[in-house]
C-alpha cells in the first residue's frame, strides 16, 4: 500500500520528492542550489508520455532531473547550463584587469570578431573538441590569418578553462595544439643586407620627396629602437652633451583616437642608448629644423615631441609605416633591382643583424635591443640567418686553432713504470698547483704526502692515473 499523503498526477502516478503538477498540467521539479530554490518545468513526466497538442518539444521532467543529478554528482554548477560562448568570453575578459590599453583594444577586436560568428551563440555545454577544431578551420577558410586565429584561440582556451575550474564544464574543448589544425600564413620580417640599407638611405637622401625623412630613417636603422619608442622621444630624452638617448616610455594612438603614454614593452626596454657621431648629427639636424610655429601639445605630462603633424600632435607609428611603404614603392618604380619591403621594425631587425655580424657581445646586443632575455636575441638572430657561410668557416677555423693550442705539449715529459706526467718545469718550481684526476688542485707540500713517488731533483709528482698541468 502506498503511503498516505503522496502526490499523484492525473494518471495516478506517484510523484517523487520535489515533483509537483501545476494547475495548467505542467510538471514542476524544485531543488536547492547554494541555499536558493531552483525549478525545472516540462509538459511530460516520463519520456514515454505524449506531448500535449500545440506544445513545443522538450525533455521529460525525469530526464531533466537526471541531468541535474549528473551535474550534482560531478560537482558541476547547473545554474550556468544555458551560458553561451560569447557570455563565457565576456565573463573571462572581466577578470583581465590591469592590462594595457593596446591589449584592451585587442580584446575588443576579438570580441567583435566572435560576435559575427554563429559559434558564439552556441551553448558551452554543446561545444565538443571537434566543434572547436572545425570553427578554427572555418576561420582560416574565411581568409583569417594564422596570427588572428591564434589570438582567438588565446582567449577561448583560457575562457573554457575558467569554466572547467568553476565546475561548469568537465573538459576544455580547446585543449589541443594548433599545429596540426591550421597552417601558418605568417610572413617573417627579414632584415635587409647592409648594402641594401646603404642603397635605400642614399635614395632617400637624394630624392626630392622623401629627403625630409632621411634623418629619421637613418636613426631607426642605426639605433634599433622600436617605432613606438622613437615616436615617444622628447627633447628631454636626448642628452646631447653626453650623447645618450634615454628610452623610458612609448607613445601609441588607440582606436578611440586618444594618445597614450605607456611604459616600455618590457622592463628591459627601459635603457639608455649611446649616440654614434652620425646619429648625433642626425638628432642635431632634427632639433635645429624642428618647426617653432606649431603648438606644443602635452600628452600625459610629456611635451616637446620631435615629430609633430600640422596640428601639433605627435606623430605615431602609422605615419612612419606609410612613409616607408611609399618610399620603397617609389624606389622600385625607378630601379630595376627591386627593394624588399621595409618597415620600422625591419630597421630594428637590420640593426640587430648588422651588430651581430660585427661580432658585438650578445649580452651587449640584448641590452641595446631591449630584450628581456638573451634567448630572444639569439632566437631572432637564428631566424634571420645573420651568419654567412664564410663567417661560420672562420669561427670553425678559430675554434680548431684554440683546440690545437690546448693539446700542444709544454715543458719536459717524464716517463715512469705505468704512469706519465706532462708539465712545465718553471711552473712547478714557482709553486704551481697540480691536479690529480678529478681531485681538487693540490700544492706541492700536499703532493709529497699523497704521491707514491717523489723526485726531489726535478720536483715531479707522478702517480698512476694522474697528470700534472
Amino acid at each position: 500500500m502506498p503511503k498516505t499523503g503522496q502526490r499523484r498526477d492525473s494518471k495516478h502516478r506517484i510523484l517523487h520528492t520535489g515533483e509537483s503538477i501545476r494547475a495548467n498540467g505542467k510538471y514542476q521539479f524544485k531543488y536547492i542550489v547554494n541555499g536558493k530554490p531552483k525549478f525545472l518545468y516540462s509538459w511530460r513526466l516520463t519520456p514515454t508520455d505524449p506531448l500535449p497538442a500545440g506544445k513545443q518539444p522538450c525533455l521529460s521532467l525525469r530526464e531533466l532531473e537526471a541531468e541535474i543529478g549528473r551535474d550534482m554528482a560531478s560537482r558541476l554548477d547547473p545554474t550556468c547550463s544555458n551560458m553561451t560562448v560569447s557570455e563565457l568570453v565576456a565573463r573571462y575578459l572581466k577578470t583581465k584587469t590591469g592590462v594595457r590599453s593596446s591589449t584592451r583594444e585587442g580584446y575588443k577586436y576579438l570580441t567583435n570578431l566572435l560576435a559575427k560568428e554563429e559559434f558564439s551563440t552556441r551553448n558551452i555545454h554543446a561545444v565538443k573538441t571537434s566543434d572547436a577544431k572545425l570553427f578554427l578551420i572555418k576561420l582560416q577558410s574565411d581568409g583569417r590569418g594564422s596570427s588572428t586565429i591564434k589570438s582567438v584561440c588565446g582567449i577561448l582556451r583560457p575562457a573554457f578553462q575558467m569554466a572547467v575550474d568553476d565546475d561548469i564544464l568537465v573538459k576544455n574543448p580547446f585543449g589541443f595544439e594548433l599545429a596540426g589544425i591550421i597552417y601558418n600564413t605568417e610572413k617573417t620580417r627579414l632584415a635587409i643586407t647592409r648594402q641594401q640599407m646603404y642603397q635605400f638611405l642614399k635614395f632617400v637622401h637624394d630624392d626630392c620627396v622623401y629627403w625630409k625623412y632621411y634623418e629619421a630613417f637613418y636613426i631607426l636603422f642605426h639605433t634599433g629602437m622600436r617605432i613606438s619608442e622613437f615616436c615617444g622621444l622628447t627633447l628631454k630624452d636626448l642628452d646631447m652633451e653626453n650623447r645618450v638617448i634615454d628610452i623610458n616610455h612609448q607613445l601609441q594612438k588607440v582606436s578611440s583616437g586618444n594618445y597614450e603614454i605607456l611604459p616600455t614593452k618590457t622592463n628591459a626596454g627601459t635603457r639608455k642608448l649611446p649616440m654614434t657621431d652620425d646619429v648625433y648629427q642626425m638628432f642635431k639636424s632634427i632639433i635645429d629644423s624642428r618647426p617653432a610655429d606649431l603648438p606644443e601639445v602635452m600628452v600625459k605630462g610629456y611635451v616637446g615631441f620631435l615629430f609633430r603633424d600640422k596640428d601639433g600632435m605627435p606623430e605615431v607609428a602609422l605615419h612612419w609605416e606609410h612613409r616607408f611603404q611609399h618610399a620603397v614603392k617609389r624606389y622600385n618604380e625607378i630601379f630595376k633591382v627591386q627593394m624588399p619591403p621595409i618597415s620600422p621594425h625591419v630597421c630594428r631587425h637590420t640593426y640587430c643583424s648588422n651588430q651581430a655580424k660585427a661580432r658585438m657581445n650578445p649580452k651587449t646586443l640584448q641590452y641595446l635591443m631591449g630584450h628581456s632575455d638573451i634567448s630572444v636575441t639569439m632566437n631572432v638572430l637564428r631566424t634571420w640567418g645573420w651568419m654567412t657561410p664564410r663567417m661560420r668557416l672562420s669561427d670553425l677555423k678559430s675554434l680548431t686553432r684554440r683546440e690545437r693550442s690546448l693539446r700542444k705539449p709544454t715543458g719536459r715529459k717524464f716517463w715512469t713504470s705505468g704512469c706519465s706526467a706532462r708539465f712545465n718545469q718553471n711552473r712547478v718550481n714557482s709553486g704551481v698547483h697540480v691536479r690529480f684526476g678529478n681531485e681538487k688542485s693540490l700544492n706541492l707540500e700536499t703532493i709529497k704526502l699523497k704521491c707514491y713517488f717523489w723526485n726531489k731533483r726535478s720536483k715531479i709528482a707522478l702517480k698512476r692515473g694522474c697528470y700534472v698541468d
